[in-house]
This record gives structure tokens, C-alpha cells and sequence, in this order.
């Protein structure tokens, strides 16, 4: 089925594609700061956000093994993470309005950390990442999709394929923050309604369940974690 997608794909078949292919970037890429803005709050409590692998150990045993990539997920292949998005509107109003959008989360790679080449699961999606916290020297904030190697910018969207073998680093001193979403790749009839009923039956499966069922075991966590935030501030 893969092997027919870059056949009916609207976009071609890149591994990066630019962000003004798509309506919905420049929207993002406007109110990038609203982003932001939310995005500082979520990092007071940094060291408490769950690890990559502790959500998806299926995906993080091959990309990450360390407590040096955090997330904070409003939606994964589909289902709404409720808690989280209520402390970010902002957030969760730009990323609803995207057509086909899949998969969001702030994406946390702490100093040093590298994810190793990887691919990911299914080509009927597209990565969007856009930089929303960006040490300097940014070229060392970078990523390699295919042969290309690129760096984020704050405020741009990087789009690219992410069934091609691609990695990421970040080799500053500082936090490097995106906001990264699977969107469903823009495919021509009949594939189009295949791969939208191809990505329902993912949401499904035990992959994406399991994972559903690690993120609730962290809203408890992050509910305490917030409230003992916020009491911390909270004038006597």
C-alpha cells in the first residue's frame, strides 16, 4: 500500500517539502508566539513531563533510551489528550483547525541529546515541526531527513517526510522546543479515503492504545504536578 502513495500524492515525493505548500503553515507561523507563550508554562514543570518512550516504548525503545527528549501531547493519531489541551487553548484552537491533523506535541530535546536514524511507521502522513524555542548556535539544532540536512528557525515550519531515514540533534547548551504534528499526507481518489480509513484502524490497534493508556497514567501525575505549581504561586 506504501508503495503506491508517492503515485497519488498531491505534494510529490520529497523528503522536505516548503511550508508554503500548505495553507495551514502560515497560521501557525503568524501566532507562533500565542504558542510560545503557552509552551513557557508547560516548561516551569520541565523535569516532570513524561519522557518520550515513557508514552510510546514501542517508538522510543529504538529512538531513545535516555530522560533527555520530554513531551507534553495534545493529540495522538487522533485522540485528544483533554487535560493538556486545556491548559494550552491557544494551541489546541491553530492545531484543531488543521486538516487531517493526526498527532501533537510539544517535542523537548534537552542538551546533547541525539535521536538516532529512524523511520517513521506509515507514509500516509506528513511532519510538520514547527520551532518554537531555538538555542544558538542554531545550526546545531538540526535535522537530517534522507541526505538534506536542516536547522529550525523560531517561528518557521519545517515540513518533510518522515518515512525516510532521518535524525535529530541538538549540541547547545540550551532546551530546543518544536511543536510537532503528523498531518495526513494530500493524496488524490480513491487513496485518499483509504489511507483516511487506513489511519483509523492505527488508532485502534494496541500501538497507539497502549500508549493512550500511558498518557492517562501521566494526566494524574501532571494534574499534581500543576496544582502544586500553582499553589507554589498563589499569594497567602
Amino acid at each position: 500500500f506504501e508503495k503506491l502513495i508517492p503515485e497519488y500524492s498531491l505534494i510529490g515525493e520529497t523528503a522536505f517539502f516548503e511550508a508554503t505548500q500548505f495553507q495551514w503553515s502560515k497560521e501557525l507561523e503568524t501566532n507562533w508566539h500565542l504558542i510560545r507563550q503557552e509552551l513557557e508554562q508547560i516548561l516551569k514543570v520541565q523535569e516532570q513531563l513524561p519522557n518520550f518512550q515513557d508514552i510510546s516504548p514501542d517508538q522510543g525503545y529504538s529512538t531513545t533510551q535516555d530522560n533527555l527528549w520530554k513531551t507534553y501531547f495534545f493529540y495522538g493519531y487522533g485522540i485528544k489528550v483533554d487535560k493538556n489541551c486545556q491548559r494550552c487553548p491557544e494551541t489546541t484552537r491553530l492545531i484543531e483547525q488543521i486538516p487531517g491533523m493526526k498527532t501533537a506535541f510539544f517535542s523537548i530535546l534537552l542538551p546533547g541529546k541525539h535521536i538516532p536514524e529512524h523511520r517513521g511507521p506509515y507514509k500516509g502522513v506528513i511532519r510538520c515541526l514547527l520551532g518554537l524555542k531555538i538555542p544558538e548556535p542554531r545550526e546545531k539544532c538540526r535535522i537530517r531527513v534522507g541526505e538534506e540536512t536542516r536547522h529550525w528557525e523560531e517561528g518557521k515550519c519545517l515540513i518533510f517526510d518522515d518515512s525516510f531515514p532521518h535524525e535529530a540533534w541538538n549540541e547547545t547548551d540550551g532546551v530546543r522546543v518544536v511543536l510537532f504534528l503528523d498531518i495526513m499526507r494530500p493524496l488524490r481518489f480513491p487513496l485518499s479515503i483509504i489511507n483516511e480509513l487506513f489511519l483509523k484502524l492505527i488508532t485502534m490497534s494496541p500501538f497507539v492504545q497502549d500508549g493512550y493508556a500511558n498518557q492517562r497514567k501521566w494526566d494524574v501525575r501532571l494534574e499534581q504536578v500543576f496544582a502544586a505549581q500553582k499553589d507554589s504561586i498563589t499569594p497567602p
